[in-house]
């Protein structure tokens, strides 16, 4: 080789080597990630070291499962599922709760109580006394303690927060035997019941609890019997867990709950105390309509000749005209994922992106907003479900927050999958499709919230290069995982897509295909050191799948 090809050559690789060093404009050079006020989440997701309740103060995300979160006071209040690594809640209160400023930084704070409240037990015995059945034992009642939703309200122009809560009874019908190996009497378990209290002051954990709202309740009378512990069809229509609630704008208050059994009721309470409008009556009936007069109308149902269906936690929004259904499909140690559905009005009809009719259970709904995933150099995250929705205060950003589970046997830890870390992501709104520019659906954001600053519009130029795209498709209990995706400088792609890519830089949306998805920046979590990068996410009517990426260049 010449001399002179030989110094072509050196001030080439000079030339790309400083590019590599480039930033791609993530992060502008006038804008360091250092930035006032900005510092990147170091916290470990695995946090067995710090599992203990001794350490709870140090916790920060650690230890979450189907939380809630409302806005009060300057703080946003999140309460979740009594559940945590090696059960260290035990004995410390129900729905232990944290707080935070900025959505990335969590603070404990005591939830509402710490024994099951009296009317729990007083409400199932004198339910059993008109079912004509023995008392339980207050001392002999299992209870369970579940997924609560908490919310800001307005009552006589004092704001405060309002909790729904769900306490489940794991006794059987017939005999009020505890439900355990060996003690099945041919009925079901008893029911679950949903109560309501409420705080003008939550960081000090001062609750006044209201009592009975609503319980379990059948459409087949008095017959609970069950065939075999193998038999799922259920005696319970409405399962009374999993609570949502919701103030429409012309200022009524709804309670959507339901898990598995036959789908969600929808049940109108008042304003003022919170509980059921009308007169409830006795949680039994002959047929489903009958029941559905007193308990709610079903608004929604995965299937619907199923009594025994994949499909829990709803949780509803409103926004634009209409409200928004997200979601928890199937079992939550590894497969949980989540879909979402509209409607224009509250009762429903609920449809899928693609059309498909919820509340008539024609099937499975699309899109997904979060499924199992994996990116490489990374364990990734299962589990990733039974979220809340809500508002940043005084923005029109929304944001999804659930758990998300390590999966089994990560750094040789048998137990990992019970490690759950609440995860708070970012909603992006995206089209359809190319040719539906104004129908929006909600999908998360593929990387966890970091609260990165704004630095500015991100160009075209910089998306050239190498991304982890994924394609989040519906598996059961499998991690999507990612592959390498190039766009080219020449508009083509190449890798996990292949065709052409354009990008529309006011409305920061890429379009890989026939794929529309957002652009954002955020955190990549699985580098190391973690750095800011960009991600998108999206979908297409009829791809039953969402597109998830992050630059890694």
């Amino acid at each position: 080789m010449s001399l002179k090809s030989l110094l072509i050559l050196s001030i080439s690789i000079f030339a790309l080597s400083f590019l590599g060093c480039k930033k791609d404009d993530i992060v502008p050079d006038d804008n360091p990630d250092t930035e006032p006020g900005f510092t990147i989440p170091t916290y470990a997701d695995d946090y067995s070291s710090i599992a203990s309740w001794s350490n709870r103060n140090e916790w920060n995300l650690a230890n979450v499962h189907d939380p809630s979160v409302a806005f009060y006071d300057g703080y946003y209040y999140m309460y979740a599922t009594d559940a945590s690594y090696g059960n260290e809640h035990e004995g410390h209160g129900h729905f232990q709760g944290k707080r935070s400023t900025d959505l990335v930084n969590w603070q404990w704070v005591g939830g509402p109580f710490y024994e099951a409240p009296a009317w729990v037990a007083d409400s199932l015995n004198d339910i059993r006394s008109r079912m004509g059945l023995d008392a339980i034992p207050e001392d002999e009642i299992r209870y369970g303690y579940w997924a609560p939703v908490v919310r800001r309200v307005n009552v006589g122009g004092q704001e405060k927060l309002r909790m729904y809560y769900s306490i489940v009874i794991d006794n059987y019908i017939e005999s009020g035997n505890a439900n355990i190996p060996g003690n099945f009497d041919g009925s079901w378990t008893e029911r679950a019941f949903i109560g309501m209290c409420e705080s003008t002051d939550p960081a000090g954990a001062e609750w006044i609890d209201k009592g009975f709202v609503t319980s379990s309740s059948s459409d087949r009378g008095l017959d609970y019997s069950r065939a075999s512990l193998t038999d799922w069809s259920a005696y319970f229509y409405y399962n009374a867990i999993d609570p949502t609630y919701l103030e429409t704008p012309d200022g009524k208050h709804y309670l959507i709950h339901g898990s598995w059994h036959s789908g969600y009721a929808l049940l109108q309470v008042d304003p003022i105390t919170g509980k059921p409008l009308n007169q409830l009556g006795e949680p039994y009936a002959g047929s489903a309509s009958e029941l559905a007069t007193r308990y709610g109308v079903r608004i929604g149902t995965r299937t619907a000749s199923s009594r025994w269906q994949g499909s829990e936690a709803p949780e509803i929004i409103y926004k634009d005209g209409y409200y928004y259904l997200f979601l928890a499909y199937d079992a939550l140690d590894v497969p949980y994922n989540t879909r979402v559905v509209r409607s224009e009005n509250i009762e429903g009809p609920y449809y899928d992106i693609t059309g498909r009719n919820f509340t008539n259970g024609e099937g499975d709904c699309y899109p997904i907003v979060t499924h199992p995933y994996k990116f490489n150099l990374s364990y990734g995250w299962v589990g990733i479900s039974h979220c809340c929705v809500f508002q940043k205060e005084n923005t029109d950003e929304w944001f999804y927050m659930s758990q998300g589970r390590l999966p089994a046997n990560v750094g040789g830890n048998p137990y990992s999958n019970a490690i759950m870390m609440g995860h708070v992501r970012r909603i992006v709104w995206c089209p359809a499709s190319p040719g539906e520019p104004d129908n929006l659906w909600p999908i998360a954001l593929p990387e966890r919230y970091a609260g990165v600053p704004d630095y500015g519009t991100i160009t075209k130029d910089s998306l050239i290069g190498t991304w982890e795209h994924i394609n989040l498709n519906y598996t059961y209990a499998q991690q999507s995982v990612a592959s390498a995706l190039t766009l080219n400088a020449d508009g083509t792609m190449s890798g996990a897509l292949t065709g052409n890519w354009s990008y529309d830089e006011t409305k920061k949306q890429l379009t890989l295909g026939n794929v529309v998805v957002c652009v954002e920046r955020e955190v990549d979590w699985e580098a190391n050191p973690r750095a800011v990068t960009f991600v998108y996410a999206g979908t297409e009517k009829n791809l039953n799948a969402t597109y998830w990426g992050k630059k890694t260049e």
